[in-house]
């Protein structure tokens, strides 16, 4: 405040100094406006000039005088009229030529007259000028001359007179004009004064008000900072200190007088950053960048008057003073929260360490559950060939829904496990809607049936039912919210109803409403519903089963799918759960009619089974045996790329995880290697995989992908795709299961129309044709570019189910990307055999 009133007051006192000036100079101004008015007024040129005119017609008349007598005269006296005219002749003259008569010439009138009267002198001038006889001679002329022009002199004079007559007028109103002006501007100039002395007492009374304010405030000030917890220091711009306030002395251990004179950086500053405070220093001296002035707070270090060196948050503001600029420093000591921050991050990786122990547990242990419940269901699977008998094919059956039980239950957990790790992933597919509510319902009925409940399901408003979401999240949703309503429903209704909300061709959204008349929740176990384990009846006689997982899960995949879940329920009259996700209407799919006959026979072909679990390889070998295939068996990948370099084999198992070389690794070793197998379909055996693990075993180079635990009828479709045969084209096929994998080709006619594919099918080869061309010119191109070619044109080949050529490109790139430029020249050459056998077969098809 005392700044703003300092600032003030010489603002207001310039301003009134200006105008008290301008108020002078305009008097002054119109003051000699006046002085000059009255001299001109007073001025003897004026009368000069209306007396000339006037005389002017004194002057005629005594002319024609002249002329008068000098007729009637028997001698006349010709020198005084020659006199008399000179006399008029140089009056003429004057008015015609003087400048003081140029404003009365610009009378039309005026001028008109002098005109008539110089040219009637023009015209006297020779009979003046000639002998006397002449001059006698001519004096009637004269007489009549001149009394023609006599009323011009009249109008002359008369003209003249009335103008200056006029102008002086003027001249006395603008003096009464200016008198005016400055009789106002006095009387404004006094009242100016008076507002103004009026004013200057109240800036004088506002003054002494502020300054004292000014003082109170400033010892409110002193008392904030010397009472303040922070540490408050001022100090200049050489860094000595001004100000150390008590905070301050406490914080650092110096006292007030010690510290104030002091040099701020030998005080508090830690030697190892008492350069950099000196170079900043000196930096801003020359007015160099201010990198912590006014930047908020920061965190720093300080040092103690014991050497003792401490974390501080640390803000500093500049100000500018009659003594120079100085700092304001705000220090406080973080010392505390800064060893509470450490505990804090500390126990949040103990804490991070230890999930992550957890879901690693969860994994390893699931895995290594599933390994031997994996065996367990292909041995129950081969017991039921082995012809039972009823009684034993009913335990049989016993065993295998208890043994798929406890996977559905390991298969919850590992979601559980891959949500809350973060590496849940969705698989968007075209599906249809309306038909996985129906296969979901169907398969409810056993169970709807069994309570007494009825179960219906429809569309409210406009029907969506082709969309691009995962299917199997979506699935596994419903399932679980609409088996939990049938599960605690009896002698009810359950209703599912579907709801487009937002405009269907703008990205709307989907909701699910299931509804039942079961017994219901309260408001506590509402608020429980969704936690893991949470199963609404934890008693050891509860009438329903179920390990209380699923809708947990049901809302992390709805979270996945970026939507929500909501419950409302009343104890007694039945529970409502609304599903809301955000859905991509698309158009029905195009399927091509033809359908594969899973019961045709499949070529018995030569399998090699890579799998290091032993129960697992006799499951799997039995399962083949028993189809008539012929089995070789590896214990893990190595053993699987040799037996593939120098044996064809018509298809391969390949197990993931094992030991000496995962089948990840095989599988690439296989492809690259340009063996007997290279271009054998293979296909993965694995217990659970995610989804960017699914795509990275499709680019390692497999073709498909068997979950276990294996059944015959999973294995049997497998081997049906990839080992079909036909009696109209047995070499065909034959050749499909080395060059072309039918199920890619079989997925993408129906997922396109037949002119689609032959389009897609059409640029690959063209692709495919301008690469070999690239390929064969290979001293053109660096390995860079080959390598490039190669990796694109292999991801088309997978695409198209060229496996043969996939393989062989993949070849020529890992030759290329290690700078094998023989291997990659020899793994070229390969190509245009590999592409005349594949091409033939895409364009049958």
């Amino acid at each position: 405040m005392a700044d703003q009133t300092e600032s003030g007051f010489p603002s207001r006192l310039i301003l009134g100094i200006l105008m008290a000036v301008l108020s002078l100079v305009t008097i002054a101004f119109l003051s000699g406006n006046v002085a000059r008015d009255l001299r001109l007024l007073n001025s003897a040129s004026s009368d000069n000039v209306q007396w000339t005119l006037s005389q002017t017609e004194v002057e005629f008349l005594e002319l024609e005088i002249a002329i008068e007598n000098a007729t009637r005269a028997a001698v006349p006296n010709l020198d005084d009229l020659r006199r008399d005219f000179d006399i008029f002749y140089s009056r003429m003259t004057t008015l015609q030529q003087a400048s003081i008569y140029a404003p009365v010439r610009a009378i039309p009138e005026f001028s008109y007259n002098l005109k008539a009267l110089r040219g009637f002198l023009d015209g006297c001038v020779d009979k003046i000028d000639a002998d006397d006889p002449t001059l006698q001679a001519a004096l009637p002329t004269l007489a009549q001359e001149a009394g023609k022009v006599r009323s011009n002199v009249r109008r002359l004079s008369t003209s003249g007179l009335s103008y200056f007559a006029t102008e002086s007028d003027m001249r006395r109103e603008n003096v009464y004009i200016t008198l005016l002006q400055m009789a106002i501007g006095v009387t404004l100039l006094i009242v100016a004064l008076i507002l103004f002395t009026v004013y200057l007492g109240y800036l004088n009374r506002q003054n002494v008000r502020r300054r004292q304010e000014t003082i109170q405030a400033s010892k409110r000030m002193n008392v904030v900072t010397s009472t303040a917890l922070d540490a408050v220091i001022v100090c200049d711009i050489d860094g000595v200190i001004l100000d150390f306030n008590v905070a301050a002395e406490q914080m650092f251990g110096y006292s007030a007088q010690h510290a104030i004179g002091g040099q701020l950086g030998e005080l508090i500053v830690p030697d190892h950053h008492r350069e950099a405070h000196e170079a900043g220093l000196a930096r801003m001296r020359q007015g160099g960048e201010k990198r912590v002035v006014g930047k908020g707070r920061i965190k720093l270090e300080a040092k103690r008057a014991s050497g003792e060196v401490f974390p501080v948050e640390f803000a500093v503001q500049s100000a500018d003073t009659a003594e120079g600029e100085i700092f304001v420093s705000f220090l406080r000591d973080i010392s505390h929260r800064v060893a509470a921050e450490k505990q804090l991050v500390e126990a949040r990786d103990r804490a991070l360490a230890g999930e992550k122990a957890k879901t690693d547990f969860l994994a390893t242990m699931s895995h290594e559950i599933r390994t031997p419940l994996n065996g367990l269901l292909g041995n129950l699977s081969l017991l039921q060939d082995s012809h039972p008998s009823a009684r034993q094919s009913r335990y049989i059956k016993n065993m295998e829904t208890s043994g798929k039980l406890l996977m559905s239950h390991i298969s919850d957990v590992l979601d559980i496990t891959k949500y809350d790790a973060g590496k849940l992933k969705l698989r968007p597919v075209v599906m249809n809607l309306s038909s996985l509510l129906q296969d979901i319902v169907d398969n409810q009925s056993g169970a709807v049936a069994a309570h007494n409940t009825t179960l219906t399901w429809g569309w409210s408003g406009p029907v969506v039912e082709w969309i691009y979401a995962d299917k199997e999240r979506i699935q596994h949703i419903l399932m679980n919210v609409i088996g939990n309503a049938v599960k605690f429903t009896r002698d009810g209704q359950i209703s599912v109803q579907l709801e487009v909300v937002g405009d269907p061709n703008d990205a709307p959204d989907i909701q699910i409403t299931i509804s039942d008349t079961g017994i219901g929740m309260d408001e506590s176990l509402q608020a429980q519903i969704f936690d893991d384990f949470m199963t609404g009846d934890s008693s050891y006689d509860r009438n329903v089963g179920g390990t209380g997982l699923g809708l947990g899960i049901a809302q992390r995949f709805v979270k996945a799918l970026g939507g929500s879940i909501e419950v409302a329920s009343e104890v007694g009259k039945g529970s409502t759960f609304g599903i809301r996700f955000p859905i991509n209407p698309v158009k029905a799919a195009t399927r091509n009619r033809r359908k594969t006959d899973r019961r045709a026979p499949a070529i018995r072909g030569s399998i090699l089974l890579v799998e290091d679990n032993e129960i697992n390889r006799v499951v799997a070998r039995e399962m083949l045996t028993a189809m008539g295939h012929t089995v070789r068996v590896a214990h893990n990948g190595k053993i699987a790329v040799a037996l593939a370099q120098d044996q064809r084999f018509d298809l391969i198992f390949m197990d993931i995880s094992m030991p000496v070389m995962d089948g990840r690794t095989a599988t690439r070793a296989i492809r690259a290697s340009g063996g007997a197998s290279a271009g054998a379909p293979i296909i993965a055996l694995t217990a659970n995989v995610m989804a960017e693990e699914r795509q990275a075993f499709i680019s390692d180079g497999m073709n498909a992908i068997l979950t276990k635990p294996l059944s015959r009828d999973a294995m049997s479709d497998i081997l049906a795709d990839h080992l079909c045969s036909t009696t109209q084209h047995p070499s065909v096929k034959l050749a499909l299961s080395d060059a072309i994998d039918p199920q890619h080709l079989r997925e993408l006619r129906e997922t396109l129309s037949p002119d689609a594919v032959r389009s897609v099918l059409d640029k690959f080869c063209a692709e495919v044709d301008e690469a070999i061309d690239f390929m064969q010119r290979l001293p053109d191109h660096s390995l860079d570019q080959i390598a490039n070619k190669a990796h694109r044109v292999a991801g088309a080949a997978a695409t198209i189910g060229a496996a043969k050529l996939r393989a062989g490109l993949i070849a020529v790139e890992v030759a290329a990307k290690r700078s094998d430029a023989e291997a990659a020249s020899d793994a070229a050459a390969r190509l245009p055999g590999i592409w005349a056998e594949t091409r033939p077969l895409l364009i049958s098809e």
